[in-house]
Protein backbone atom coordinates (compact mmCIF):
# COMPACT_ATOMS: atom_id res chain seq x y z
CA UNK A 1 0.00 0.00 0.00
CA UNK A 2 1.07 4.00 -0.63
CA UNK A 3 2.34 5.69 2.48
CA UNK A 4 -0.30 8.63 3.17
CA UNK A 5 0.86 11.73 2.31
CA UNK A 6 -0.92 13.11 5.13
CA UNK A 7 -1.98 11.43 8.35
CA UNK A 8 -3.32 12.90 11.36
CA UNK A 9 -3.68 10.97 14.96
CA UNK A 10 -6.34 12.26 17.37
CA UNK A 11 -5.56 15.39 16.51
CA UNK A 12 -6.85 18.61 18.20
CA UNK A 13 -6.39 22.52 17.93
CA UNK A 14 -7.79 24.62 20.48
CA UNK A 15 -8.27 28.58 19.72
CA UNK A 16 -8.51 31.05 22.29
CA UNK A 17 -9.69 28.05 24.88
CA UNK A 18 -12.80 26.98 22.12
CA UNK A 19 -12.10 23.75 20.99
CA UNK A 20 -12.35 24.12 17.10
CA UNK A 21 -11.13 20.10 16.38
CA UNK A 22 -11.60 17.26 18.40
CA UNK A 23 -9.76 13.91 18.37
CA UNK A 24 -9.63 13.59 14.76
CA UNK A 25 -7.82 10.90 12.61
CA UNK A 26 -7.63 11.45 8.57
CA UNK A 27 -5.28 9.49 6.40
CA UNK A 28 -4.63 10.31 2.55
CA UNK A 29 -3.19 8.55 0.40
CA UNK A 30 -1.88 8.74 -3.53
CA UNK A 31 -4.66 8.96 -5.72
CA UNK A 32 -7.37 10.02 -3.59
CA UNK A 33 -9.69 13.31 -3.98
CA UNK A 34 -11.55 13.96 -0.94
CA UNK A 35 -14.54 16.49 -0.04
CA UNK A 36 -14.67 18.05 3.34
CA UNK A 37 -18.37 19.15 3.80
CA UNK A 38 -19.96 20.90 6.87
CA UNK A 39 -21.24 23.45 8.04
CA UNK A 40 -20.10 27.17 8.60
CA UNK A 41 -18.10 26.80 11.95
CA UNK A 42 -17.40 23.04 11.70
CA UNK A 43 -13.73 23.26 11.50
CA UNK A 44 -13.17 23.15 7.66
CA UNK A 45 -10.73 25.73 7.11
CA UNK A 46 -8.67 24.88 10.22
CA UNK A 47 -8.85 21.09 8.82
CA UNK A 48 -7.36 22.75 5.55
CA UNK A 49 -4.48 25.23 8.03
CA UNK A 50 -3.05 21.78 9.91
CA UNK A 51 -2.93 19.86 6.49
CA UNK A 52 -1.28 22.86 5.10
CA UNK A 53 1.40 23.40 7.43
CA UNK A 54 -0.41 26.72 8.47
CA UNK A 55 -0.89 25.78 11.92
CA UNK A 56 0.11 23.46 14.69
CA UNK A 57 -1.73 21.11 16.51
CA UNK A 58 -3.00 21.40 20.21
CA UNK A 59 -2.68 17.74 20.75
CA UNK A 60 -2.38 14.48 18.59
CA UNK A 61 -0.06 14.36 16.01
CA UNK A 62 0.30 15.25 12.50
CA UNK A 63 2.71 13.87 9.58
CA UNK A 64 3.01 14.55 5.85
CA UNK A 65 5.13 13.09 3.13
CA UNK A 66 6.55 11.04 6.13
CA UNK A 67 7.64 13.71 8.35
CA UNK A 68 6.30 14.24 12.01
CA UNK A 69 5.55 18.05 12.74
CA UNK A 70 7.76 18.93 14.78
CA UNK A 71 10.46 17.49 13.87
CA UNK A 72 10.99 19.01 10.77
CA UNK A 73 11.58 22.19 9.27
CA UNK A 74 8.32 23.29 7.75
CA UNK A 75 9.41 25.71 5.23
CA UNK A 76 10.64 23.45 2.26
CA UNK A 77 7.59 20.97 3.46
CA UNK A 78 5.19 23.70 2.58
CA UNK A 79 6.48 23.99 -1.15
CA UNK A 80 5.03 20.55 -1.68
CA UNK A 81 1.74 21.53 -0.77
CA UNK A 82 -1.01 23.75 -3.32
CA UNK A 83 -3.28 25.60 -1.43
CA UNK A 84 -5.55 27.88 -2.87
CA UNK A 85 -8.33 30.12 -0.82
CA UNK A 86 -10.91 32.57 -1.82
CA UNK A 87 -9.22 34.74 0.95
CA UNK A 88 -5.97 34.97 -0.72
CA UNK A 89 -7.95 36.64 -3.82
CA UNK A 90 -8.42 39.75 -1.34
CA UNK A 91 -4.75 40.12 -0.68
CA UNK A 92 -3.89 40.43 -4.69
CA UNK A 93 -3.00 43.65 -6.13
CA UNK A 94 -5.99 44.07 -9.04
CA UNK A 95 -3.07 45.10 -11.28
CA UNK A 96 -0.41 42.14 -11.28
CA UNK A 97 -1.23 39.93 -14.20
CA UNK A 98 -2.40 36.28 -14.44
CA UNK A 99 1.43 35.24 -14.76
CA UNK A 100 2.94 37.56 -12.11
CA UNK A 101 0.36 35.88 -9.86
CA UNK A 102 1.10 32.68 -10.65
CA UNK A 103 5.13 32.87 -10.99
CA UNK A 104 4.77 34.33 -7.03
CA UNK A 105 3.28 31.05 -6.08
CA UNK A 106 7.07 29.64 -6.92
CA UNK A 107 8.43 31.38 -3.76
CA UNK A 108 4.63 32.09 -1.76
CA UNK A 109 5.19 35.75 -2.21
CA UNK A 110 2.12 38.26 -2.92
CA UNK A 111 4.41 40.89 -5.54
CA UNK A 112 6.70 39.97 -7.92
CA UNK A 113 9.21 41.91 -6.83
CA UNK A 114 9.86 40.35 -3.41
CA UNK A 115 11.93 37.86 -5.23
CA UNK A 116 13.88 37.59 -8.61
CA UNK A 117 12.32 35.16 -10.91
CA UNK A 118 14.11 33.53 -13.61
CA UNK A 119 12.72 32.41 -17.52
CA UNK A 120 11.72 28.78 -16.57
CA UNK A 121 9.70 30.66 -13.44
CA UNK A 122 7.81 32.36 -16.02
CA UNK A 123 7.47 28.91 -18.33
CA UNK A 124 6.63 27.19 -15.48
CA UNK A 125 3.45 29.90 -14.36
CA UNK A 126 2.14 29.52 -18.25
CA UNK A 127 2.31 25.96 -17.99
CA UNK A 128 0.20 25.50 -14.61
CA UNK A 129 -2.51 28.77 -15.95
CA UNK A 130 -2.69 25.91 -19.51
CA UNK A 131 -3.53 23.21 -16.83
CA UNK A 132 -6.87 25.05 -15.33
CA UNK A 133 -7.94 26.10 -18.92
CA UNK A 134 -6.66 29.25 -18.96
CA UNK A 135 -4.50 29.26 -22.06
CA UNK A 136 -4.13 33.26 -23.60
CA UNK A 137 -4.79 35.00 -20.40
CA UNK A 138 -1.33 35.48 -18.88
CA UNK A 139 -1.18 39.36 -19.28
CA UNK A 140 -4.68 39.96 -18.39
CA UNK A 141 -4.85 41.77 -14.68
CA UNK A 142 -6.42 39.91 -11.88
CA UNK A 143 -9.31 42.97 -11.66
CA UNK A 144 -10.16 42.37 -15.22
CA UNK A 145 -10.89 38.54 -14.78
CA UNK A 146 -14.49 37.23 -13.51
CA UNK A 147 -14.68 35.27 -10.43
CA UNK A 148 -14.54 32.11 -11.97
CA UNK A 149 -11.19 33.03 -13.69
CA UNK A 150 -10.29 34.83 -10.63
CA UNK A 151 -10.37 31.02 -8.64
CA UNK A 152 -8.71 29.65 -11.83
CA UNK A 153 -5.58 31.62 -11.80
CA UNK A 154 -5.54 31.29 -8.06
CA UNK A 155 -6.13 27.36 -8.40
CA UNK A 156 -2.73 27.44 -10.92
CA UNK A 157 -0.68 29.69 -8.64
CA UNK A 158 -1.00 26.66 -6.37
CA UNK A 159 -0.39 24.01 -9.08
CA UNK A 160 2.97 26.08 -10.08
CA UNK A 161 5.43 23.96 -7.82
CA UNK A 162 4.02 20.54 -9.12
CA UNK A 163 2.47 19.95 -5.50
CA UNK A 164 2.13 16.47 -3.99
CA UNK A 165 -0.99 17.67 -2.30
CA UNK A 166 -3.87 20.44 -3.28
CA UNK A 167 -5.42 21.96 -0.44
CA UNK A 168 -9.03 23.92 -2.01
CA UNK A 169 -10.65 26.01 0.70
CA UNK A 170 -14.15 27.09 -0.55
CA UNK A 171 -13.12 27.66 -4.14
CA UNK A 172 -16.69 28.20 -4.98
CA UNK A 173 -17.34 30.96 -2.66
CA UNK A 174 -19.35 33.89 -4.24
CA UNK A 175 -19.11 32.26 -8.00
CA UNK A 176 -22.22 32.28 -10.25
CA UNK A 177 -23.55 28.98 -11.61
CA UNK A 178 -21.42 28.80 -14.59
CA UNK A 179 -18.29 29.45 -12.89
CA UNK A 180 -18.93 27.02 -10.04
CA UNK A 181 -19.51 24.47 -12.92
CA UNK A 182 -16.18 26.18 -15.33
CA UNK A 183 -14.35 24.94 -11.87
CA UNK A 184 -15.74 21.51 -11.00
CA UNK A 185 -14.85 20.69 -14.99
CA UNK A 186 -11.06 22.04 -13.74
CA UNK A 187 -11.14 19.73 -11.11
CA UNK A 188 -12.50 16.74 -13.39
CA UNK A 189 -9.96 16.91 -15.73
CA UNK A 190 -7.05 17.39 -12.50
CA UNK A 191 -8.59 14.19 -11.59
CA UNK A 192 -6.95 12.88 -14.42
CA UNK A 193 -3.43 14.08 -14.25
CA UNK A 194 -2.99 16.11 -11.08
CA UNK A 195 -1.89 15.62 -7.62
CA UNK A 196 -4.23 14.56 -4.34
CA UNK A 197 -6.61 16.75 -3.66
CA UNK A 198 -9.12 17.81 -0.94
CA UNK A 199 -11.76 20.15 -1.57
CA UNK A 200 -13.56 21.82 1.21
CA UNK A 201 -16.72 22.99 0.80
CA UNK A 202 -20.62 23.37 2.22
CA UNK A 203 -22.82 22.79 -0.67
CA UNK A 204 -22.46 19.53 -2.36
CA UNK A 205 -23.52 20.65 -6.05
CA UNK A 206 -20.07 21.43 -5.73
CA UNK A 207 -18.54 18.24 -5.27
CA UNK A 208 -16.76 16.64 -8.60
CA UNK A 209 -17.60 13.51 -9.82
CA UNK A 210 -14.23 12.06 -9.71
CA UNK A 211 -14.19 13.04 -5.81
CA UNK A 212 -13.05 9.43 -3.94
CA UNK A 213 -13.65 10.27 -0.38
CA UNK A 214 -15.60 12.35 1.63
CA UNK A 215 -14.87 13.87 5.57
CA UNK A 216 -18.07 14.69 6.97
CA UNK A 217 -17.87 17.32 10.22
CA UNK A 218 -19.80 19.04 12.84
CA UNK A 219 -18.69 21.07 15.33
CA UNK A 220 -15.06 19.78 14.82
CA UNK A 221 -16.13 16.08 15.06
CA UNK A 222 -15.76 13.68 12.24
CA UNK A 223 -19.37 12.47 11.55
CA UNK A 224 -18.73 9.76 8.80
CA UNK A 225 -15.21 9.70 6.45
CA UNK A 226 -14.84 6.74 3.70
CA UNK A 227 -15.69 6.07 0.20
CA UNK A 228 -17.60 9.13 -1.27
CA UNK A 229 -20.91 6.89 -2.72
CA UNK A 230 -21.58 4.39 0.46
CA UNK A 231 -20.51 7.02 3.00
CA UNK A 232 -22.23 10.55 1.48
CA UNK A 233 -25.80 9.40 2.34
CA UNK A 234 -28.81 11.65 3.57
CA UNK A 235 -28.39 10.65 6.76
CA UNK A 236 -25.43 11.52 7.54
CA UNK A 237 -26.41 15.43 5.70
CA UNK A 238 -29.32 15.30 8.03
CA UNK A 239 -26.97 14.91 10.52
CA UNK A 240 -24.46 17.45 9.61
CA UNK A 241 -26.36 20.43 9.24
CA UNK A 242 -29.24 19.51 11.86
CA UNK A 243 -31.95 19.28 9.82
CA UNK A 244 -33.78 16.31 7.44
CA UNK A 245 -32.24 16.36 4.00
CA UNK A 246 -33.16 14.90 1.15
CA UNK A 247 -29.61 13.45 -1.17
CA UNK A 248 -29.88 12.90 -4.75
CA UNK A 249 -27.44 11.49 -6.94
CA UNK A 250 -27.75 11.62 -10.91
CA UNK A 251 -24.05 10.77 -13.15
CA UNK A 252 -22.05 11.30 -10.47
CA UNK A 253 -23.20 15.07 -8.82
CA UNK A 254 -24.70 15.48 -5.82
CA UNK A 255 -27.98 18.07 -5.51
CA UNK A 256 -29.28 18.48 -1.62
CA UNK A 257 -32.63 20.35 -0.71
CA UNK A 258 -34.36 20.50 2.92
CA UNK A 259 -36.73 17.55 3.24
CA UNK A 260 -40.34 18.48 2.42
CA UNK A 261 -43.01 18.20 5.72
CA UNK A 262 -44.80 15.79 3.70
CA UNK A 263 -41.82 13.06 3.13
CA UNK A 264 -40.24 14.21 6.91
CA UNK A 265 -43.75 12.65 8.61
CA UNK A 266 -44.02 9.93 5.89
CA UNK A 267 -40.43 8.87 7.26
CA UNK A 268 -40.97 9.33 11.06
CA UNK A 269 -44.12 6.87 10.38
CA UNK A 270 -41.99 4.67 8.36
CA UNK A 271 -39.25 4.89 11.63
CA UNK A 272 -41.87 4.39 14.08
CA UNK A 273 -43.33 1.04 12.38
CA UNK A 274 -39.81 -0.01 11.63
CA UNK A 275 -39.43 0.48 15.23
CA UNK A 276 -42.76 -0.82 16.42
CA UNK A 277 -42.41 -3.68 14.09
CA UNK A 278 -38.71 -4.75 15.66
CA UNK A 279 -40.00 -4.66 19.21
CA UNK A 280 -42.87 -6.88 18.81
CA UNK A 281 -41.14 -9.17 16.78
Amino acid sequence: MDAPLLSLTETSVVIDRRTVLQQLSWEITVDQHWVIIGPNGSGKSTLVRLAGLQLHPSAGSLHLLGHELGRVDVRPLRAKIGLASAALASQLRGRLTAEEIVRCGRTGALEPWWHTYTDADSAAALAALGRVGLDGFAERTFATLSSGERQRVLMARALVNEPALLLLDEPTAGLDLSGREELVTTLVGLAETGPSTVLVTHHVEDVPPTSTHVLALKDGRVIASGPIEPTLTAEVMSEVFSMPIELHRTDGRYSARAQSRSASADSRRANSWSETTFKSG
